[in-house]
């Protein structure tokens, strides 16, 4: 998805050759990754002669969502305040930057941007 995202479009032999320096995959396991990820609707293919074309349909933030959700559900129990607690508790996450969230939090419900 990383490359999807930064370059667009793609085909899975610029995906596989964009993931060569860290991650010598096959081009079937390439494909079979580009295939799961269209059944699960982050990812979509036009025709180009012989090529599979694959762009991203969903934006990194979107799908950031979902996996957090999954997270949540899983290992959770669907608890926000689980995960949190879990984040603080293994210093993932620390108190000034909690603090810092709550206050955006409370302008966004406000009506105004956090950023």
């Amino acid at each position: 998805m990383e490359i999807l995202w930064k370059g667009g479009p793609a085909t899975a032999e610029g995906i596989r050759e964009a993931l060569a320096p860290k991650h010598a995959l096959k081009d079937s396991s390439v494909r079979t990754i580009l295939s799961r990820l269209e059944e699960k609707g982050y990812v979509k293919h036009t025709q180009h002669g012989k090529a599979f074309m694959y762009t991203g349909v969903e934006q990194r933030q979107n799908v950031a969502v979902r996996a957090v959700r999954q997270i949540l559900d899983r290992f959770c129990d669907g608890s926000v305040e689980q995960l949190l607690l879990g984040l603080v508790e293994n210093e993932v996450v620390d108190k000034a930057e909690l603090e810092e969230l709550v206050r955006k939090i409370g302008k966004t419900k406000s009506g105004k941007t956090g950023k």
